[in-house]
């Protein structure tokens, strides 16, 4: 089912191709139903640049979110130029390069063991004294917790899978100090609904409880599609007012595809039509450079006006241009045959794709541009060339 519903009405020969294009009227309706969940839940709302950095857009998302959380450096830095609001940085493991700029970036560090929390002491201490120094505001610090609840389908997305390195399982807290530790942050979802969220919290409570009253704030992570069609925000609301009312705790939550889910699409154009062994199609796009989670995860990404395989008159299988034999979007069909030159619209493509995209093959990035579906005003934000692949390279 096609999710980005106000392309419908958007020519994509407007606009060079391949082509990511976001609607901001679309990016601004999820602001508003994230900020309401703000607003009646008392919780903090980021955006999770890892997700969705498109930071043309920075001003408007910064007229509703309370800032942006990153994976590392460069993200840290990406949301203290362009976004307003708090910074939170969390790394898998920080190196001791980088760790003293993004202690002086963020608003929160959070480690992901008790090894790098001990270790990199020196770095906190001398960071917490500029800060003092500059009169900066405090910085906090927090620990990832694995509460060992899966509710994910898909391992690779999983961050409780069986020998995940993301979070500190409860036994690990056998003998640890606390001390500068003032909040906690888990992550366990990926595009769920609200009962796996309430599950985890379950667990969480059962596992971690007893830490709560030396802490400040707990961060419920990512992966909550609070936006997308039948989310139960009301629960949410009250889940959240509840566990703030009986611990005294400030929450969190960093949605990152929630922020942009139904807003975009990926423009491509058809560039042969061949027939061996099936029909096939190559296009001016790549399944690996430009929309990869369609292989890693994997799923079949929906187009404008296309069916399943053999639902409409005329199936092909879609390919891109790369060497790469698996470089496959999937089959579909269509009610006419596909001509060379014709153009078609990837549906969702605002999240998870600008942010991975690559070069591989010498492929060109797609160009980025912003559309008003209100006012139908479009600004080619951004477009990449060889200069682009080159600097990557040595």
């Amino acid at each position: 089912m096609i999710k980005s519903q106000s392309f419908y009405q958007f020519d994509p020969t407007r606009v060079p191709s391949p082509c990511f294009v976001v609607d901001e009227v679309a990016v601004r309706k999820n602001l508003e139903i994230l900020n309401r969940v703000q607003r009646e839940s008392g919780a903090k709302v980021l955006l999770a640049l890892k997700a969705f950095s498109m930071f043309s857009l920075a001003p408007t998302i910064g007229q509703y979110l309370s800032g942006t959380c990153a994976s590392g450096l460069h993200e840290a830095k990406l949301g203290r130029e362009e976004f307003k609001g708090e910074v939170h940085t969390f790394s898998a493991a920080f190196t001791e390069k980088d760790l003293p700029e993004i202690l002086q970036l963020s608003d929160h560090v959070v480690f992901n063991s008790f090894n790098q929390w001990q270790r990199f002491q020196p770095l906190v201490q001398e960071a917490k004294t500029l800060r003092s120094t500059l009169q900066r505001s405090q910085l906090e610090f927090g620990l990832r917790v694995n509460p060992l609840h899966s509710e994910g389908a898909t391992p690779i997305y999983d961050p409780c899978a069986p020998g995940s390195r993301l979070g500190i399982p409860k036994s690990a807290f056998e003998g640890q100090s606390l001390e500068g530790i003032s909040g906690l942050h888990f992550h366990t979802l990926c595009e769920q609904g609200f009962g796996p969220l309430s599950r985890t919290l379950d667990a969480v409570e059962a596992q971690f409880a007893e830490y709560f009253p030396k802490l400040k704030w707990i961060n419920f992570g990512g992966g909550h599609h609070i936006t997308a069609e039948g989310y139960d925000v009301d629960q949410l609301i009250a889940r959240i007012k509840g566990f703030q009312d009986k611990y005294g705790l400030q929450v969190y939550i960093e949605p990152g595809e929630a922020i942009a889910i139904q807003s975009g699409v990926l423009v491509s154009e058809v560039l042969d039509v061949l027939n061996y062994q099936q029909p096939l199609a190559i296009l001016d796009t790549s399944a690996t450079c430009h929309m990869p989670d369609t292989l890693e995860m994997p799923y079949r990404a929906e187009i404008f006006g296309a069916g399943e395989q053999a639902e409409k008159n005329h199936s092909y299988r879609l390919g891109g241009q790369t060497c790469l034999a698996g470089d496959v979007m999937g089959d579909y069909s269509f009610d006419t045959p596909l001509q060379i030159g014709q153009r078609l619209m990837f549906d969702d493509m605002s999240h998870y794709t600008m942010v991975k995209t690559s070069t591989f093959n010498g492929i060109g990035l797609p160009s980025i541009a912003l559309w008003n579906s209100d006012t139908d005003d479009l600004k080619i934000i951004k477009q990449f060339g060889y200069e682009d692949f080159k600097q990557r390279l040595s």
